[in-house]
């Protein structure tokens, strides 16, 4: 639909100015997936190439509150690889789980065979919404709040479930378990295959898939961002080292 081309501009020169917009929210699912292809679409026409997919809503908790039984999927470009502070509008962070897909995920094989490495990563999102504040279909539109991710050393796939996590911003510290996702990464693996098929998203070799935050989110501030998951390697960036 035009009004789904028209939406995607709209959230393309937000994402480009860091200036933040109302929210829309009265799409339909469909429709606010149909956006997010388009500002895609917006975004390799200026020179970027989809690296991946993201997960969000993957815990039962956010779920629950947003009323929805689907995790979400969004898109993570070039653009985003290594980004971490540059024209944003309010970013954070989150510790996640990153996978690495070894081969297309095309119904020949389960997606966890698929896999072929695991690492810690750190995902920036920055709503492009006024007050971070959207609806379940706004997010989806807003290619879930995607702005950067910085992945650690790749590691041999293991089964990452119960593995104890930290998350640093400048003073701010939070903890928690990768078992906030989905009560262990490797379900939101099988939620993303499902969804992806659904809504029409590739799942190529070679993609990251960022599994979903394992703690909330904290405000990107400081000089330093770390997350370290147990058995993997930590992921940093910032100012200073430790």
């Amino acid at each position: 639909m035009r009004a789904a081309v028209n939406i995607a501009e709209t959230l393309h020169e937000a994402q480009t100015t860091a200036t933040e917009i109302p929210n829309f929210g009265d799409l339909t699912v469909e429709d606010a997936y149909e956006v997010q292809h388009a500002l895609i679409t917006l975004r390799e026409r200026a020179g970027e190439t989809v690296t991946g997919v993201k997960l969000g809503f993957t815990s039962e908790a956010k779920m629950k509150q947003m009323g929805v039984s689907e995790v979400i999927v969004g898109r993570l470009t070039s653009g985003m690889a290594g980004r971490t502070s540059e024209n944003l509008i309010h970013p954070k962070v989150e510790p996640e789980i990153a996978y690495r897909l070894g081969r297309d995920v095309d119904g020949s094989a389960p997606i966890e065979e698929c896999v072929d490495a695991v690492a810690a990563a750190i995902e920036v999102i920055d709503s492009r919404y006024r007050d971070f504040r959207f609806t379940y279909t706004d997010v989806i539109a807003d290619n879930t709040s995607a702005a950067g991710y910085v992945i650690g050393d790749w590691q041999p796939v293991t089964d990452v479930g119960g593995r104890a996590v930290r998350l640093t911003s400048g003073t701010a510290h939070v903890e928690g378990s990768t078992s906030a996702i989905l009560g262990n990464p490797a379900n939101a693996l099988r939620a993303l295959e499902e969804v992806a098929r659904r809504r029409g998203i590739p799942l190529k070799a070679g993609y990251v898939v960022l599994a979903g935050a394992a703690t909330v989110a904290l405000p990107l501030s400081g000089d330093y961002v770390e997350c370290s998951i147990d058995g993997l390697a930590p992921v940093s960036f910032g100012g200073r080292t430790r």
